[in-house]
């Protein structure tokens, strides 16, 4: 994680060296910069009017190009950047998607419940033409659409009961925008009544009904006390104009930012005494204030602070961001950082998109999990001291310089979204080169490793989890029979049974201790002639025991799972037993004693040193109910209970795999008991 953060960080980076580049190779074949005043004197006429435009102020009043460049001069100052972008904007020839409402219930929820922006909406009646052609309306969702202004179309023919209801026997044209200046709060409809159906007339009417939202000053006693005021509000942004009403961006974004910051439109058209603006500081007109508990911040003095929507939207969202907000910015860098997994894992493409899929799903479960507690958090009372100071945090870093750099470029970026894909590409592409590199230099098999080696390899892990025991005590791999025999997978599939019961394979048994069964002072002729030699003969014959022995438990352990039960038989009666007494007594005698004891003082003692020290003591094996004889073979369970070899493999492999004794499972791991002591105080002579 850490080191995808560190890669997404290093890729901003680069993002902001490359955004001076670019701004340096403008210049060098120019001679500007994006933050360079324009003289609106040596602009076209229409160009003039692609600005107005886009600020959102009406010029069909207006034929001669003097009159429109000194609109343009009142309105605010012109920048490069701001002129680059209204002129993109226009040549792009992009259709604007306009929402058709099916019915009452879709009606309510996307315009009458939307709180905080404005909707145009035409109604068709029954049997009757739109009230705008489909040429004039595809004219009027481009004009609105760059305030943020959303549009649809309502055919009552859909549901004549709600067009009667609401008083729409006609065509005509419904604007609906928030009543109160509270976030969240209720919403009107507003009907058009011109008779001049054009789309200058019918986006003037818009923009009144828009700006009489906005407080207006027009005395300087007005100003004076509303500056000096203090109310609910931490943010006011001043207009200072010589304009009729404010720009329809201006009065888009007080509706935006509803509850969160206040608009205020000084008009200065017919002040005779303007002492007292300078008294605050404001020299200029057009101006743009923003008043902070801070200070005074004046707007477009920075890199990137244009007189559109966009701008100060971003500029405004840095300083007085909604939780929503955060939770977006969050979103985009964590799926950011996810998708640098596709470049740092390595090997098959298969795994790449995998291991992508796997980290996305990861971090965005992680994401909404974590803003839980959050949400929560901010509902809290007495945090207000707390709200207070991280949103001055937040005013004071995001009114510098290189804040005003970050958001130029994110406007850059997100105007060329091609320029952004391909440079987070070759970031991309550069980490996989350096990557694949490190993992050849340390020798990885598993950068050239192919799709079909990779998909065997999640087979052959799937598999495992799937069939072998959860918990076994082997601490290395074990083959499975399914390994072995595919079709014994596809058999058991066809019946129901092998999901209602765990399906255990019997590889465990191979691994479970064996040893052989020996008594202290039981000789046979070979050890007596062997006692007979010197010391150096005595320590070669017990290393060849040793290891003739060690070879037989292994040679049996072999053999183990091929035996077939039905074949299988008991230790061979020897002559000399440890327990031949016992033997002799009758069943019900032995099913009485105790387990792990033996008979009397004659039997002769077991040689408990050749016992595994996790394994109880006994003499008897409760499968077969016999006594363990000299040289026979025998078994121990995770538990510690043993038996006969071919007694417990019998019994495992009829599917009960547990212990006769405690049922404990015979797969499972378990603490080892305690060293036990002898059961008899007889020590051999």
């Amino acid at each position: 994680m850490w080191l995808k953060l560190f890669f997404l960080l290093l890729y901003f980076l680069v993002l902001f060296v490359l955004a001076r580049f670019f701004e340096a190779i403008v210049w060098y074949e120019t001679g500007i910069f994006a933050t360079q005043l324009v003289d609106p004197v040596a602009l076209s006429f229409k160009k003039l009017k692609t600005i107005l435009e886009c600020r959102g102020l009406g010029y069909s009043g207006l034929p001669e190009k003097k009159d429109v460049r000194e609109l343009v001069e009142k309105s605010g100052d012109l920048m490069e950047g701001e002129l680059y972008s209204a002129l993109k904007e226009e040549e792009a020839s992009e259709s604007v998607s306009s929402t058709n409402f099916s019915g009452e219930m879709h009606f309510y929820e996307l315009v009458e419940d939307t709180k905080d922006g404005i909707w145009l909406v035409q109604v068709i009646a029954n049997d009757r033409s739109p009230l705008v052609g489909k040429i004039h309306w595809e004219k009027m969702v481009k004009k609105v659409s760059r305030f943020g202004i959303r549009t649809g179309t309502f055919n009552c023919s859909s549901d004549p009961r709600y067009c009667r209801r609401r008083g729409w026997v006609r065509s005509t044209l419904i604007m609906s925008v928030p009543q109160t200046s509270t976030s969240k709060g209720k919403v009107m409809l507003k009907e058009y009544s011109g008779r001049k159906i054009e789309v200058e007339h019918i986006f003037k009417w818009i923009t009144a009904h828009a700006a009489s939202r906005i407080k207006t000053i027009y005395n300087a006693e007005h100003l004076k006390e509303e500056w000096n005021k203090s109310d609910q509000y931490w943010l006011k942004i001043y207009l200072f104009a010589n304009l009729d009403q404010p720009p329809a961006f201006f009065s888009a974004l007080s509706i935006k930012f509803t509850g969160r910051v206040e608009f205020i439109f000084v008009n200065v058209e017919n002040w005779d005494n303007k002492s007292y603006m300078t008294d605050i500081g404001i020299y200029n007109m057009p101006s743009y204030i923003l008043r902070t508990p801070e200070g005074i911040y004046r707007y477009g003095n920075h890199t990137g602070e244009f007189i559109s929507l966009q701008a100060m939207d971003s500029f405004l969202r840095s300083l007085q961001p909604e939780v929503n907000d955060l939770f977006v910015l969050s979103l985009v860098l964590v799926n950011l950082m996810a998708w640098m997994d596709l470049f740092i894992t390595q090997g098959a493409t298969i795994k790449r998109f995998v291991v992508l899929i796997s980290t996305l799903g990861t971090y965005n479960s992680l994401l909404i999990i974590s803003w839980l507690p959050v949400l929560g958090f901010l509902q809290l009372p007495y945090l207000d001291s707390f709200y207070e100071y991280s949103l001055k945090l937040l005013r004071y870093s995001n009114t510098t310089t290189l804040a005003s750099w970050v958001r130029a470029d994110w406007m850059f970026y997100s105007s060329h979204p091609a320029l952004f894909l391909s440079t987070y590409l070759g970031h991309g592409l550069l980490i996989d080169y350096f990557e694949k590199k490190r993992r050849r230099n340390n020798n990885n098999d598993e950068v050239n490793a192919n799709n079909l080696e990779w998909l065997s390899s999640l087979w052959d892990w799937y598999t495992s989890y799937l069939f072998h025991p959860i918990a076994s005590f082997q601490n290395f791999p074990v083959e499975s029979d399914w390994d072995e025999d595919p079709d014994l997978f596809l058999e058991r599939l066809a019946f129901p049974d092998l999901w209602l019961h765990p399906l255990i394979p019997t590889d465990y048994i191979k691994n479970l201790p064996m040893w052989r069964f020996k008594c202290l002072g039981v000789q046979s002729e070979e050890e007596m002639s062997e006692g007979s030699q010197d010391t150096e003969n005595d320590s070669e014959s017990e290393n060849t025991d040793t290891l003739s022995s060690e070879k037989e438990v292994f040679e049996d352990k072999q053999s183990v799972l091929h035996n077939s039960p039905g074949t299988a038989s008991h230790c061979d009666a020897e002559a000399c037993s440890c327990a031949n007494k016992y033997c002799q007594t009758s069943p019900y005698e032995r099913k009485g004693r105790s387990y792990g004891s033996y008979n009397t003082n004659e039997d002769m003692e077991p040689d408990w040193l050749t016992w595994p020290a996790d394994m109880l003591h006994c003499t008897e094996c409760v499968v077969c109910l016999e006594n363990f004889e000299n040289g026979c073979l025998l078994m121990g369970l995770p538990c510690g209970h043993v038996f006969h070899q071919n007694c417990i493999v019998m019994w495992l492999a009829g599917g009960r795999h547990c212990c006769p004794v405690c049922r404990w499972p015979s797969y499972k791991k378990k603490q080892p008991y305690a060293q036990h002591q002898p059961l008899s105080n007889y020590v051999p002579s």
